[in-house]
Parts: structure tokens; sequence; C-alpha cells
């Protein structure tokens, strides 16, 4: 007996209306990308291991995907040989090793897997900018729209393999690419008819600034991961968090200011401009964000709302400038739908020192789910076929294919059913297909047109039909 077909745990199948759908946010993404200036690249689905090993902290490493060399090694015990130590370890067992164990296993991996699943597409691009930079113009603009892979656990929302859309600059210091980064955003949730977004931004030198006047430089990374809870746990747990990392009660005083930290934009900064008078990278930070918070306000945007938030402190020990996080509409319970920075340092991992970048990332699955429960997609994207002829033999299927030919020049979605057979077998067809027109009959220059929503029908020439159906 055949075994039931499957597909792996956190990978998903898509039908024709979710791939039109994801295509429809994918063609207006490409087409802003593309409208700015970026240009697209496309990496390998996997890299070398040793390209992606180790950029992403000891969790990211253990996320990676390897992949087993060819070849059959594991029957020559001559040619490779497994340690003891780890000879007898279950798959359940990742989590327990000791270091000396994890040492062991990941020498052993590298005998066995050179190659490995892209993680994300951040460290492949550096890859290809240092390996290309003689034939690269900076600064470069580029987007990517692939796949990545993650041995992740599956659950609701999180998947083994999905896409990232990226937009990134490098080669370039200058703060004029954070703004139009916003304005990027603005331009893409604003033709896929999304109000209500809000960019928010902050800057890891505001952040450092606050750690700095507080006496707490050493715990920054404790501090902002526990200051970025404050929407979750309040205020209270934020400060009960912070205590058990060893941050004083004195230093909780001075950062009082920040867990009622509303008003305008120039009302915070003038906020963070009295809070963080001794520092002097916590005042740089401040010069960049008003520069691009400024020059924002001063060009407009479509719908997007922008907002300083000083408790967004995502992927710290990334970025060194500006952070951007984009939320939903409030309607939406759904966590960021984007996010990005500047980081001083891209390509410095392989050996390219001082290559300055800033990128966006766009969240594809949650921006359609976004979408979906908002009814934002146009009944056009999900409509395949516009209009079905039906089949009444070989004679008239002739003159109905001479007809569909003509409408698909136009560029008129149209098809002809391939078989005879009974009519209300061919119009439930056209209507769980979600078809909206069939052409019933061909008498002559005229053509029987019934609109299957609304059940009008009417006789029309082929110049009102192209009309009827464009």
């Amino acid at each position: 007996m055949a075994s039931k077909p499957s597909i792996p745990k956190g990978t998903r199948d898509f039908s024709p209306v979710e791939v039109s759908k994801r295509n429809y946010i994918i063609s207006k993404m490409r087409v802003h990308f593309e409208n700015f200036g970026y240009q697209p690249i496309e990496t390998p689905s996997f890299e070398n291991s040793d390209t992606l090993m180790g950029k992403y902290g000891e969790e990211g490493d253990r996320l990676i995907f390897k992949i087993l060399n060819s070849g059959n090694f594991f029957f020559n015990k001559n040619k490779i040989e497994i340690p003891q130590s780890i000879s007898s370890l279950q798959i359940n067992d990742a989590d327990k090793l000791t270091l000396e164990e994890r040492i062991e296993l990941n020498r052993f991996t590298s005998k066995i897997s050179e190659k490995a699943l892209r993680y994300d597409l951040t460290v492949p691009f550096a890859r290809y900018v240092v390996q290309n930079q003689s034939e690269i113009e900076f600064p470069f603009k580029r987007y990517q729209i692939q796949p990545v892979w993650r041995a992740d656990r599956p659950q609701k929302g999180r998947f083994r393999e999905f896409y990232q859309c990226d937009a990134d600059v490098v080669g370039s210091t200058s703060l004029w690419q954070e703004v139009e980064l916003v304005q990027l955003y603005d331009a893409v949730f604003a033709d896929l008819g999304l109000n209500g977004v809000t960019i928010k931004i902050n800057n890891r030198k505001i952040l450092s600034g606050i750690a700095e006047v507080i006496g707490a430089s050493d715990k920054l990374i404790d501090f902002t991961v526990a200051l970025d809870k404050l929407d979750k746990i309040g205020e209270e747990g934020v400060k009960k968090e912070m205590i058990e990392k060893g941050i004083s009660e004195n230093a909780l005083e001075k950062v009082q200011p920040l867990f009622s930290f509303t008003g305008t934009i120039e009302e915070k900064i003038e906020k963070l401009l009295g809070l963080l008078s001794s520092s002097e990278e916590g005042k740089k930070g401040i010069e960049e964000l008003k520069f691009i918070c400024e020059n924002v306000s001063k060009l407009g945007l479509k719908q997007a709302v922008l907002d300083l938030d000083v408790t967004l402190a995502r992927g710290l020990n990334y970025y060194t400038g500006a952070i951007f996080e984009v939320a939903a509409p409030k309607e939406v319970a759904m966590g960021s739908i984007g996010g990005g920075g500047r980081y001083d340092d891209l390509t410095g991992i392989f050996g390219l020192k001082n290559m300055s970048g800033v990128g966006i990332s766009f969240g594809l699955d949650r921006i359609y789910l976004v979408l979906d429960e908002l009814n934002l997609f146009p009944q056009t994207v999900i409509t395949s076929t516009k209009v079905m002829f039906l089949n009444f033999g070989d004679d008239q299927s002739f003159q109905a294919m001479q007809v569909i030919t003509k409408l698909r020049n136009e560029n008129i979605k149209s098809e002809l059913y391939p078989d005879s057979a009974k009519i209300d077998k061919q119009f439930k067809h056209a209507e769980r297909r979600g078809i909206p027109y069939v052409v019933k009959e061909i008498s002559g220059d005229l053509f029987t047109l019934k609109n299957i929503i609304t059940g009008e029908q009417k006789q029309v020439s082929l110049n009102d039909l192209i009309s009827e159906l464009k």
C-alpha cells in the first residue's frame, strides 16, 4: 500500500489563488524598488558552509540547514570516523550539548557537509558585494526577493521555508538613503491600499547614549532588550526585569522619562536632548534622527505615519545607526510587517572594511495576512480566467478558438472548456473556478455573453465582446 503523501513540517503548498495574491504583492514591491533605483540580484539557494557559519551567532548557526556531501563515506570507516563523544547523540539532544560536544559536532559536520541552504539574504549579499567589488558601481542599490530556510521549530506564523524581500544600499553613509527608505515603505504600502501603517524609527546611538548616562553601558543589551518589551509587559514589568539584570534603582530613576515618552517627533527629540546632554554618542544619534524625520516631514508621505519610538531595539548587535520597524494598522492583530536599519560594516565579515550600508525588509507572509484580513486584494488578482467558451463540439470549438486567439492578443484571459460535456457541468466548472463570464453560443458574428455573477445575458459583436471583457 502506497504511503500517504506529505510535505516536510514548516513548509507549505500554495494554491493558484494564494500564488496570485503573493505575486500581486511582489509585483507592487518590484515596481517601487526599481522606481527608486534599486537593481535586482539573485544568489544561489545554497552557499559554502563557511560563508554562513559564524555570521548569525550560536543560535543562528544551529538553525542553518546543512547539505550532506555526496558519496558513501558513512560506509567507509577509513575515510571518516564518527567521534565517540557524539556517536550516541539523539536528534533532540542538540540543545543540551556541552561546549566540547558542540565543538566536536561542528568539526564532524564540516567533514560531511560543505554546503548549506541560505539562512537570510543579507550575508549572501555581503559575499556577493565582496566577490564582485571590482564590477560594482558604488553606492550600490540592490533588491532581492528569494526564499530562505531555517531549521526552526515550526509554529503559527513561523516556517522553515519563507521569502524575504530586501532592499539595501551599500557604499554610502548619507542619511538621504534613510529618508528614501521611509519613502519606499510608504510608496509600497500606499500602492497596496494599506492605510494606517506606522513606520517606527529609532537610533542605536540613542540607545547607547541612554545606557551611558544612566551608568549602564556594560548592560546595554540587557537594558534595551527589557525596554523593547514595554508595550508587552508594561512599566513595572520592564523595571523588574532591569533590576534582575543588575541595573540599579538610581539608573531607573534617570530613565523614568522613557516610560511616558509621548508627543510629536519634535517634542520627543527635545526630551531626548535634555536626557542625553552629557552623551556625545547620544547627541549624534539625535542629530541623525532629526535630519531623517525633518526631511521626511518636508517631503511628505502618501499614507504611512513616521513615529519616533525610543523603545525600538531590534537587531542591536547588528545595527549601528537608524533602526526601522513597520507596524500594521491597529485594527489587525499582527506583529511587525517590515524592519531594517543602518549597519556600518556589512562586508567586514569577508575582509572588505568600512563599507557602510542601510537596508529594509518587507514581511511578505504577514503583509499577505493583513491584506487578506482587510479584504484589500482586488478581485482581478484572484481571477485567473476572464471568460470561458462553452464546448458544443469540434465545429463550434474551432470558431471559439479563433475568437479566443483574438481575445488573448488583447491580453484578455480566455479559455475553451476542453470537452463536449453537459452544459450544466461546464457552467459549474466556471463557477467553481471563479470565472466571471461565459460565452454560451456563437451565432454568425454574434456572441451570447453571460455574466455568471449578476446573471445578466446579452448578444454582442466581437468588438463589443472585447470592450466588455477589458
